[in-house]
């Protein structure tokens, strides 16, 4: 698995706020886990209109996913933009691919930074070499396997890529590019740009609706998965076992595991909270950056 950058921690930032919160009886055992909350039951003729509401009206809404069943995977029918009734589809090894609504599917913007030659050969974390001349990225919480397409927000210019790897482990930092594909959207001589993502999905067949033939797609949640809360990477074990020390005091699961870059030097980074869910665990982030922690990032597992 490929570590691009890692940025050490100081111990005495990370932990002052926290020290002063705690010694101020402002935490408490265990706060910050998040727990699904219960749910009511609700009456069943409730259920049922819940249940057929989208199936009966969901081509009229537009934006709400219709989904079709008698495929292996989950598929749904491609939903109609804003901009235009139909989309032109990438390309990708001979198969169509649609880009989603973000309600359907995953957008993000943020800064994109490239790796190439000092990377090249080495293992990625889905267990294929790097080839910084093929059109791949790595990316922190996207499953891995599936394509994106990335457009540069200050040129325009746009690139579609697979996800085999994570990172870049670095705060405000989304995706990292292979050279080829920095290439392709000037990235190679600013270094970093603010980007646009959008997931694409796999066309599966067609249906016939309306009188019109639409595509079907694979529908993917793609806020669902594993993922823990990097709070920092440290050079020194004992300023990593410090802090975990600290941590064990808001969370069940804490744990410190180490990472060898490009330069050889040996981070200890601590991690903390395991969930399924995206935008669970994107509120316990906010509350860490409330205690000080400002380097926090989510990685999926």
């Amino acid at each position: 698995m490929r570590e691009s950058t890692h940025v050490a921690v100081s111990s005495d930032g990370v932990f002052r706020k926290f020290d002063s919160l705690l010694k101020e009886g402002n935490l408490h055992p265990k706060p910050l886990e998040t727990r699904p909350e219960k749910r009511p039951r609700l009456p069943m003729f409730l259920s049922v209109f819940l249940f057929l509401f989208p199936v009966l009206f969901g081509c009229a809404m537009g934006e709400r996913r219709t989904l079709v069943s008698g495929h292996e995977r989950p598929t749904m029918v491609l939903p109609e933009t804003h901009e235009s009734r139909f989309q032109e589809p990438y390309i990708i090894d001979g198969v169509p691919y649609y880009c989603l609504p973000s309600e359907e599917g995953f957008v993000e913007e943020g800064i994109a930074s490239w790796y190439g030659g000092k990377f090249h050969g080495r293992n990625t974390a889905n267990g294929e070499l790097y080839d910084m001349h093929k059109k791949t990225a790595a990316h922190k919480t996207l499953p891995l396997g599936i394509h994106v397409k990335v457009v540069n927000l200050s040129n325009g210019k746009e690139v579609v890529v697979r996800i085999n790897d994570r990172g870049p482990f670095v705060k405000g930092r989304i995706i990292d590019l292979s050279f080829a594909a920095a290439k392709d959207i000037g990235l190679i001589d600013p270094g970093t740009t603010k980007v646009r993502i959008v997931a694409l999905s796999r066309k599966v067949g067609t249906i016939k609706m309306g009188g019109t033939s639409k595509p079907l797609v694979e529908a993917r949640n793609f806020r669902k998965g594993k993922y823990t809360i990097q709070v920092g990477a440290f050079e020194a074990e004992e300023n990593a076992m410090r802090l975990a020390e600290r941590l064990r005091v808001l969370f069940d699961h804490v744990t410190i595991t180490t990472c060898v870059p490009g330069n050889g030097t040996i981070f200890y980074r601590v991690r903390v909270s395991l969930s399924e869910d995206l935008n669970e665990i994107n509120q316990v982030v906010e509350k860490l950056e409330y205690l000080g922690f400002s380097q926090t990032f989510i990685v999926a597992l």
